[in-house]
């Protein structure tokens, strides 16, 4: 066994023979009588307290201590005293993320998860305070997918945590815990009349934005950092290599989500508008800082711009451009109806002219396949309506007789 046990209520003393004899400490009948004791990998002393009548618990906790160290998965029982709010300012300061996903993992630490369990030691967090804070969350009001991202920023904190040997286990990883479910929702892609419609009431200098967004699949901030040199009108394709950003409220050049550069499809209709829109609007320079707000500057010739040459911003766009032009065409404003539709429509309008997931989701950005084929395969044609097709190509008009095809079998 790994260390000893201390009895704080009794000694051993020689008596006047010369003979080991108990004494009574002058602790006794107070505190914790047993005190378990070893030398943890630190090579430092460790200890635990037990009260009277405990010395076979004190002696199980030892031989667990003992086990633990023989499998590498010792964690020092006062490490766990760590609160909350200390040790996620720690791994906070540790993330290895772009800017931008570490704002939003930080915003979210600050409101949802300190307040709540901030003043909590990491070795008091059970299964049933998360459970609590979920559904503290859930009266709060907040959405289920918003609910389901924080509850795994939490649950990748606290993974950090059990690496670092700090807690045993992952409270969120419980077989009763369960993350939140957003309610199912089928993605409904605008029609082309919509598409048509907010385009159209957009100041004609915006007009080319639903075409990108639409025609080749952008997300906003892609059409919003694009320059000409990017668009390739001979090889008929759209390079996208960056995005406009907002960290903090600053705008800053970076990447593709998820860094994925990727390169698509040019269709004629968008070319033409675009090279019309360059004809017109001439492309405007403008520096921003790389990646993150104290980031170094870059230039590029944006083809959209804002006021007095800058980048054009997002919340100013969306809000004193794109809702006019929604309720201009008779839309609701709503989360579903912001610019993130035109990738919808543009991914409804590819599956049904037939191409592949795979494709899709190269165009799109995508990281995996898979994710695409979840989001999208409700609007995928039907395999009753494929086969339909198939076989009434084959028999044209149908049988020309009632007796079926001629190598049926007769009676």
């Amino acid at each position: 066994m790994a260390g000893h046990i201390q009895d704080r209520w009794y000694k051993t003393e020689p008596d006047e023979a010369g003979k080991p004899r108990r004494v009574k400490t002058d602790r006794y009948g107070t505190g914790k009588r047993y005190r378990a004791r070893y030398i943890g990998p630190d090579g430092t002393e460790k200890s635990q307290s037990f009260p009277d009548r405990q010395k076979r618990q004190a002696e199980q906790w030892l031989a667990q201590i003992e086990a633990d160290m023989l499998r590498g998965q010792f964690v020092d029982p006062r490490a766990g005293r760590i609160t909350v709010k200390q040790y996620a300012e720690r791994w906070l300061s540790s993330l290895s993320v772009d800017p931008g996903t570490y704002v939003d993992t930080e915003r979210r630490i600050r409101l949802h998860v300190v307040p709540h369990l901030g003043s909590h030691t990491l070795g008091s967090i059970r299964p049933t305070r998360i459970r609590e804070w979920l559904r503290a969350l859930g009266d709060q009001g907040l959405a289920a997918g918003y609910r389901k991202v924080i509850f795994a920023n939490l649950c990748t904190m606290l993974t950090a945590a059990v690496d670092d040997r700090i807690i045993q286990q992952n409270p969120c990883r419980s077989a009763s815990v369960r993350a939140p479910r957003p309610d199912a929702r089928r993605i409904v892609p605008w029609q082309r009349s919509r598409v048509m419609a907010v385009r159209g009431a957009l100041p004609e200098r915006y007009r080319p934005v639903v075409d990108l967004a639409g025609g080749c699949g952008m997300r906003q901030g892609e059409v919003l950092g694009l320059t000409v040199d990017e668009v390739d009108h001979i090889e008929g394709v759209v390079h996208i290599v960056r995005q406009v950003k907002l960290i903090g409220g600053k705008a800053v050049f970076a990447p593709p989500k998820g860094g994925k550069l990727r390169t698509v499809p040019l269709p004629g209709y968008v070319a033409t508008t675009l090279a019309d829109h360059i004809t017109r609007h001439p492309p405007v320079t403008v520096s921003l800082p790389w990646r993150q707000p104290d980031g170094k500057p870059v230039s590029a010739s944006l083809l959209f711009s804002g006021h007095a040459g800058r980048e054009l911003n997002r919340n100013t766009f969306n809000r004193w451009t794109w809702r006019p032009a929604l309720k201009a065409a008779g839309v609701p404003f709503g989360r579903e109806n912001g610019m993130h539709a035109l990738r919808h429509f543009y991914a409804s309008v590819l599956l049904d002219a037939g191409e592949s997931i795979k494709a899709l989701s190269e165009y799109l950005g995508h990281h995996d396949p898979g994710f695409t084929l979840r989001t999208y395969t409700h609007l995928m044609p039907s395999s009753e309506k494929r086969t339909r097709e198939a076989v009434d190509r084959v028999f044209g008009g149908g049988p020309e007789s009632d007796d079926g095809p001629e190598t049926a079998q007769g009676d």
